[in-house]
């Protein structure tokens, strides 16, 4: 059971670990530099009311005078919110339009194997940096604010990492819907990379206008890092509607690739 997503997920350890390990040094970047930045006398708080609100909203910027809202701004709004997101969406982009592409979809669907079954087993493949970022990282951002004197919630910080983890599914998920719809692998890479960025803007720029509602069809609404590690919020019910679009959006790939002609 399971076979060409294990196959497939042990060859995603190596590039997952280095992903993890880029993202832990931007995060004892981030962690060494706010000593320096709350030292220095700036009224941060100020700093921000300059910023446009729609990229206040964008990226989560709220108490970037404290450990908890520098990081939420810094880390979680950008690098995990918009880059992780990305990325994972690019990756599961070339799953299936990849082997269509050069071929080896033919040889894979020689074997005795549903073309559902492929499509759900590639995307539980992308579990591996999914799950491999969200151990890994919170390890090294609680280590690195003890080390600056600082101090963050353990419980949030938890919190934040198994709560990005819907977030992240939802944007995997769009990128395997692509994947599987288009049948070039670099077509299929910018049409997902399009997709989660447009989502993000959307919802960045409509909210507090009359067209807020439209910001629902991005998942960046049922995500807010801020929320959690300033206020000790969950949005579980965020999480909930992520899943449930995650499961919908795989059952519905794996639907269509079972349906569509590989010619």
């Amino acid at each position: 059971m399971l076979e060409f997503a294990r196959y497939e997920g042990r060859h995603r350890v190596r590039g997952s670990l280095v992903m993890t390990g880029g993202i832990a040094a931007l995060v004892a970047l981030y962690v060494w530099l706010f000593p320096s930045i709350e030292a220095s006398g700036v009224d941060l708080d100020e700093y921000v009311e300059a910023f446009p609100p729609a990229m206040v909203e964008a990226f989560g910027i709220e108490a970037l005078g404290t450990i908890e809202g520098f990081l939420a701004a810094e880390l979680y709004a950008f690098v995990w919110v918009l880059l992780l997101g990305l990325y994972l969406a690019y990756s599961a982009a070339s799953t299936v339009a990849g082997e269509v592409e050069d071929g080896r979809m033919d040889m894979r669907l020689s074997l005795p194997v549903s073309r559902r079954r492929i499509v759900g087993e590639k995307f539980l493949s992308l579990l591996v940096p999914i799950l491999m970022v969200n151990v890994l990282t919170p390890i090294v951002v609680y280590g690195g604010v003890l080390l600056v004197g600082e101090s963050i919630s353990a419980t949030d910080l938890v919190a934040v990492h198994a709560l990005s983890i819907p977030y992240l599914l939802a944007c995997t998920a769009i990128g395997l819907a692509i994947s599987v719809a288009l049948d070039r692998e670099g077509r299929a890479q910018r049409a997902a990379l399009g997709a989660i960025f447009g989502l993000f803007m959307i919802e960045s720029v409509v909210t507090g206008t009359d067209v807020e509602p439209l910001g629902a069809v991005s998942p960046t609404r049922y995500f807010d890092a801020s929320a959690i590690l300033i206020d000790g919020t969950y949005d579980l019910a965020g999480a909930a509607i992520l899943l449930t679009v995650t499961v919908v959006i795989v059952l519905a790939s794996q639907w269509w690739f079972s349906h569509r002609s590989l010619e």
